[in-house]
């Protein structure tokens, strides 16, 4: 049976070190969290590219972009540098939504690599991006999906 492929955006990965006192980032990183744990359990897959490797590359912070580096390790494809041409291409068609490019490139990675979820916590994104090519969906209501499908 095949496994269910997912990409989190930088946003997700580092929703846990946000500031827990707003009960909705608290509750995202705590999903991001589980998340994370289904992917340890290898009950879903992960997916990240050389876009989540710059932006996380990016993060000022050196205890949570090692902490990210290190949790990226468990992904079981990586889009390369190599696949670029092909998701450009496609992000330009994502950035007609009103999405940012680096976004654009990560929605891009994913759906090249057959993801069928795109998991954020970004607002813009959750909002603007729909489309039939990927689920583009927050850490909470994933889980609850994948909760009920594994019931």
């Amino acid at each position: 049976m095949k496994q269910l492929r997912i990409y989190l955006d930088n946003c997700s990965y580092n929703r846990p070190f946000d500031d827990q006192s707003q009960m909705r980032i608290f509750l995202e990183a705590q999903a991001e969290m589980y998340i994370q744990g289904l992917i340890i359990d290898s009950k879903i897959q992960l997916v990240c590219s050389y876009m989540s490797v710059y932006e996380n590359n990016d993060n000022p912070h050196e205890e949570q972009r090692e902490c990210i580096a290190d949790f990226l390790q468990n992904a079981v494809d990586f889009v390369d540098y190599d696949k670029a041409d092909a998701v450009e291409k496609r992000a330009e068609n994502i950035m007609k939504s009103n999405i940012k490019h680096k976004d654009a490139i990560h929605i891009s990675c994913a759906v090249e690599s057959g993801c069928e979820y795109f998991i954020t916590t970004d607002d813009k994104v959750l909002s603007k991006y729909k489309n039939i090519d990927i689920t583009v969906i927050d850490p909470v209501n994933f889980i609850k999906i994948f909760e009920e499908a594994n019931a």
